[in-house]
């Protein structure tokens, strides 16, 4: 197949959505694949930063802003179009910028799920156009559910099925204010269905946004992520006891509970030179928050059991990953997924997360881990403190983990069941009842489960 797969980059941080779609591309692309992948926005960031490097970026970040602000801006010249959408302005912008959620993000969310009635329809038809120039698309791919707005105008024009990932959206609609906050979940809603195929990456998730977005159930396949295990497994020897935090480095991701819990852990004293590390993106709008909880590491007189890692490479995640014997991102929120569990499991680490979400679904169906609750630090301290106390049982945890990877949640397999939902969707298959496939939202099996 020819696939076009379009997917918004960041300038500047490594982004989970980024990274798990370069990687399928690249899984895509060995099995014979034709699969072009265009960054949206800005410049991707990815383990090798190659990713999507011989194309143009379409809808620039400036752009997008100019075109919101002013009708002026909505007929530039091309050329200027092109200058504000290198590489090098946004990949500096992007590290100089805040993406608050103001009215203004709000307006502009609105405008793009209109997409050919948005104020950005000049980025569209640029998109069109170059888009004329490579070989006809069998399927397009967008990247996340807030896309969906291209959808009709693409495939007016090149007829082929739009399939839609659905990963993290509700967060970022729910954070808008209001009224954009239900604008935007209504324009979402009125587009929905001209998606041909939606992949939502977990059970959970994808009964979530049925609902919201009001899509018709029959176009949900649930696919789990997967990840690339080559180069991560298990520490040749077990740890000192340690504690891990792999994410984005914001209170979303509930970093700050997982600190008064690791403050609780070593004022009770009951788990013997226990450690902390914390390792992930950290961009300038965290800053603020990221010192705040060194705050309280200071004031607890713990500074020195802790280590911080801003913006780790792969091969520092993989060491990192290595020194810990616990593995924990508290989200505030339901995540829709986690890709660090997986990335923990396949070094042989149990996690401890909070009980919502998809976090429910995976560890409850690996047993590679423990459930506590939600925004709770004694909670967390608690269930914590079993696995550092019990370091065999939590080995075990981790082993499960690994196979559970290994046998469900590797690239290769995700990318092999995308492929499943891509060629139905092109054959027209999406309507038509077949047990094998139908979306697990009506109670069947997920596709690569």
């Amino acid at each position: 197949m020819n696939i076009l797969q379009l997917t918004p980059g960041t300038g500047n941080f490594h982004c989970g959505t980024c990274l798990r779609d370069h990687a399928i591309v690249t899984a895509m692309r060995k099995r014979g694949h034709d699969v072009l992948m265009v960054p949206l926005y800005m410049p991707f960031v990815t383990d090798d930063n190659d990713a999507g490097s011989d194309t143009p970026i379409f809808y620039s970040g400036v752009s997008v802003y100019l075109e919101q602000k002013s009708r002026l801006f909505r007929r530039m010249p091309r050329w200027l179009d092109r200058l504000l959408s290198g590489p090098r302005l946004l990949r500096w912008l992007a590290g100089r910028s805040k993406s608050t959620h103001t009215a203004l993000v709000g307006d502009m969310t609105i405008s793009m799920l209109q997409g050919e009635h948005g104020k950005q329809a000049a980025e569209l038809e640029h998109l069109i156009r170059w888009v004329r120039t490579q070989p006809k698309p069998d399927v397009i791919a967008l990247s996340n559910g807030l896309l969906i707005g291209m959808a009709r105008r693409l495939k007016e024009e090149f007829g082929c099925p739009i399939v839609s990932y659905l990963q993290g959206e509700d967060l970022f609609l729910d954070q808008l204010p209001e009224p954009q906050k239900t604008q935007s979940w209504k324009a979402a809603a009125e587009r929905a269905n001209e998606i041909d195929a939606y992949i939502a990456v977990s059970e959970y998730y994808g009964r979530k946004m049925t609902d919201a977005m009001v899509i018709d159930p029959q176009r949900v396949h649930v696919v789990h992520n997967g990840i690339t295990i080559d180069d991560l497994n298990a520490a040749a020897s077990p740890p000192q006891p340690t504690i891990g935090y792999l994410a984005r480095m914001t209170e979303g991701k509930g970093l700050h509970v997982l600190i008064d819990a690791f403050i609780k852990l070593k004022q009770s004293d009951r788990v013997p030179n226990l450690k902390l590390k914390v390792a992930g993106a950290r961009i300038r709008e965290d800053e603020k928050y990221v010192k705040q909880q060194q705050a309280k590491i200071i004031k607890a007189g713990l500074d020195s059991d802790v280590t911080w890692a801003f913006n780790i490479s792969r091969a520092e995640k993989v060491a990192m990953l290595k020194s810990v014997s616990v593995l924990s991102v508290p989200t505030a929120y339901a995540e829709s997924f986690g890709i660090y569990v997986l990335e923990a499991w396949a070094s042989g680490v149990p996690v401890v997360q909070p009980r919502h979400g998809s976090f429910v679904e995976l560890i409850e169906s690996t047993g590679a881990g423990v459930l506590c609750e939600p925004n709770d630090p004694v909670a967390l301290a608690t269930a914590l403190e079993v696995l550092l106390l019990k370091p065999d049982a939590a080995q075990s945890l981790g082993q499960r983990g690994r196979t559970a990877v290994e046998q469900r949640f590797t690239i290769d397999r995700m990318a092999e069941s995308v492929l499943q939902v891509f060629e139905r969707a092109r054959l027209g298959a999406a309507s038509i009842a077949d047990e094998s496939m139908r979306p697990a939202l009506q109670g069947a099996a997920t596709t690569n489960s």
